[in-house]
């Protein structure tokens, strides 16, 4: 098969590091355009990347022929309209987490991919990861047991970012880390449905979430704790309680390792000479990987993080935003 040409909208840190981790694999891959809206950073990005064009706008991207599937990696509050644009012209998608600011607006794009035929993916890039399947084994099997509890953390003091600390930018942790904990725990206990969700926490000076907490309950007594915080460093690992064992995924959001009771499993990440600018990078090749795949089986949604759980996804976030008192316009329309 040839290689995947994909179309690339943003040229900031993430798209990046996408870029450079999908060129890991050129026989697979290759980038033929990227998109920005301002044309001088499209072409810099372009040059650093060895990639033939450079849009200023977005509908470039949407109607090149040249492009079979699009990464969309700019700002949180671009994220609908351009991927609403993209699968309108019938190009399959592949879109930063979160995928949209509610679960309106998610539940509408993931409408418009379903009527359209398009493929549609949330790139929560932790569920390509191998330690993820292995950690499937390891649950499915019964090595631990019944799981009947989990605690997810994850925090860095971004107050210096301004797409978290400002409201505008549709910051706050709850969708810039927040989204990888309530996944990890969607995925433990995944095909269950929650009884009750307790949050709590509170908003920065800058009127975003800053550190929130919350607990959620699912049939037969299984409990899921979880904290994002984007004001202090936590100890990002999360932990699996089964009752016959533990498990410890340390940076479960892109993990190397897991560790059980009795043995650690390790697992390689792919090599690049470039340099990232996030930890484990070279593992966003694992969800391009897994989007080839679905494109060239003929498959709409990935099986890795389904259209249905994104949509839980927005649902989980809405209800922590809530909680703390964090709403943006788009809540309102």
């Amino acid at each position: 098969m040839p290689p995947l040409r994909w179309g690339v909208v943003g040229a900031g840190r993430i798209t990046h590091d996408f870029v450079t981790a999908v060129q890991i694999f050129p026989e697979e891959h290759t980038v033929v355009a990227v998109g920005s809206g301002i044309i001088a950073r499209a072409e810099n990005f372009a040059k650093e990347h060895n990639i033939p064009k450079a849009y200023d706008e977005y509908g470039s991207i949407a109607k090149d022929k040249d492009i079979d599937v699009v990464y969309i990696g700019n700002l949180n509050p671009q994220h609908y309209c351009t991927v609403k644009m993209m699968l309108e012209n019938g190009k399959p998608v592949l879109c930063e987490k979160p995928l949209t600011l509610n679960e309106k607006l998610t539940t509408d794009l993931v409408n418009l991919a379903r009527c359209k035929q398009v493929f549609l993916m949330e790139a929560v890039w932790s569920r390509c990861f191998p330690a993820y399947r292995k950690l499937e084994e390891l649950i499915a099997d019964g090595n631990i047991g019944e799981v009947l509890y989990l605690n997810v953390n994850f925090g860095f003091d971004l107050q210096n970012k301004e797409r978290v600390k400002n409201k505008d930018l549709g910051g706050g942790a709850i969708l810039d880390i927040g989204v990888y904990c309530l996944q990890f725990q969607q995925f433990v206990f995944r095909g269950l449905q929650p009884t009750k969700m307790v949050v709590n926490g509170s908003l920065t000076q800058d009127g975003v979430d800053g550190t929130t907490g919350a607990l959620i309950s699912y049939p037969g007594g299984k409990l899921a704790s979880i904290t994002c915080s984007a004001e202090v460093k936590m100890p990002n690992e999360a932990i699996i309680v089964g009752t016959k064992g533990t498990l410890r995924i340390p940076n479960f959001w892109c993990p190397t390792e897991i560790k059980a009771e009795d043995q650690t499993y390790k697992f390689d990440l792919p090599q690049s000479r470039v340099k990232f600018n996030h930890m484990n990078s070279a593992g966003l090749s694992y969800e391009a990987m897994e989007v080839k795949r679905c494109l060239e089986e003929g498959e709409l949604e990935s099986n890795k993080i389904t259209l249905d759980e994104t949509i839980q996804l927005a649902r989980f976030m809405d209800t922590m935003r809530k909680a703390v008192g964090l709403q943006f316009p788009e809540d309102f329309d």
